[in-house]
């Protein structure tokens, strides 16, 4: 029977690269596997199919072979299958699917180690502060429940004598299978993985390996933090496991709302109520930052809505480099009730100013007459 062409299997072009090549075997395995099409044999001779094309195109010497004499090239008898494909295979999927602990193809050497150190876990803390606390920096001590590796039995949970050997798994922490044609390995269900079960739990921990506690914390604060930012404390996570480093604690800020000011990203923005004398007069008005008293400069006529900037005075950069300015928002309040002396200011004022809605602008009942009578 004549073999099929090993570059029209995978549908690609002859002069095609090791990524093109990993991408349609990718693409095509994933169509054709057994399991996604139980019982159905032709799929099955389709998937071997692809293997084999890719164990060959996939390794230089054997496509430059394969490129100059055919099949012929390749040695003669048994399958032209690398195993090493298989690895291969495991290493394509495994990102997509999971597959890693699943085949267990490529020899022993892939089996992982039951025993080997994993780290430990990270943990998240949410921590509110003030205002203040952002925009100056700080230190707070914070209290975090975390585990702690029995003392009693180094986190083992068995006594000295309560460790055996998985009867199940052998002390390999996983059990291998055939399905079809593919070597199937998976995570030992009943010592999970640790190739031992327990047989004499630990008088202390009661088999869990850990014993709960709280621990003290102090977290330094940087000016300019913000809502979402978080900072990193190596190592203060959950403990590892077999002698594995710890994970990381990372504590999530969340800033409190202040009273007068408000941030947009490092500026802030705050509001100045001013009488109506002031705004036409101008004025000096003392206002109270995070910097202290601070004069700010009114101008002669100013409208309501109108802002003035201070340089400088806004929310420190984390990286130091620098701060934001404060925004300065002008309203101009209308007095809402007025003593008989004021009245009589206002009246005596209003006579000496030009009205706005006259001479040249007829108001809006004026301007709605003209444009009906176009």
């Amino acid at each position: 029977m004549t073999k099929a062409d090993y570059y029209e299997v995978l549908n690609v072009e002859r002069t095609a690269d090791e990524a093109a090549l990993k991408s349609a075997y990718r693409k095509a395995a994933l169509k054709y596997h057994p399991d996604r099409n139980p019982g159905d044999k032709a799929a099955e001779e389709k998937f071997k199919e692809l293997a084999e094309a890719y164990s060959v195109l996939s390794d230089p010497q054997r496509r430059a072979a394969y490129d100059r004499y055919g099949h012929d090239g390749l040695q003669a008898g048994g399958s032209n299958v690398n195993p090493d494909v298989f690895t291969e295979f495991n290493d394509i999927f495994g990102d997509f699917f999971g597959f890693g602990d699943l085949f267990g193809m490529g020899g022993g050497n892939r089996r992982a180690n039951p025993n080997r150190a994993q780290r430990g876990e990270d943990v998240r803390y949410d921590l509110n502060i003030e205002f203040d606390d952002a925009m100056r920096g700080s230190a707070i001590e914070i209290q975090v429940p975390r585990l702690d590796p029995c003392s009693r039995c180094q986190g083992k949970g068995a006594e000295a004598d309560g460790l055996v050997t998985c009867p199940t798994c052998r002390g390999r922490g996983e059990v291998l299978f055939q399905q079809a044609f593919l070597q199937i390995r998976r995570t030992c269900a009943q010592c999970g993985g640790r190739g031992q079960t327990i047989r004499k739990a630990c008088q202390q921990c009661k088999g869990e390996g850990y014993t709960r506690s709280e621990r003290k914390l102090r977290v330094n604060i940087p000016p300019g933090v913000d809502t979402g930012t978080r900072l990193r404390l190596a190592e203060e996570g959950q403990p590892g496991s077999n002698g594995g480093p710890p994970g990381d604690l990372y504590v999530v800020i969340r800033v409190k709302p202040h009273a007068v000011f408000e941030r947009h990203e490092n500026d802030l923005h705050c509001i100045l109520p001013i009488n109506v004398a002031q705004a036409a007069l101008g004025a000096q008005i003392d206002l109270l930052t995070f910097d202290g008293l601070q004069s700010v400069k009114i101008p002669e006529g100013i409208q309501s809505g109108q802002q003035i900037r201070l340089k400088g005075f806004g929310v420190p950069k984390v990286s130091g480099n620098g701060r934001g300015d404060l925004l300065v928002h002008v309203e101009v309040k209308v007095p809402t009730k007025l003593n008989r002396e004021q009245k009589k200011l206002f009246e005596q004022l209003l006579t000496t100013l030009p009205v706005e809605n006259e001479p040249d602008d007829k108001g809006l009942l004026g301007k709605l007459k003209d444009f009906l009578a176009q």
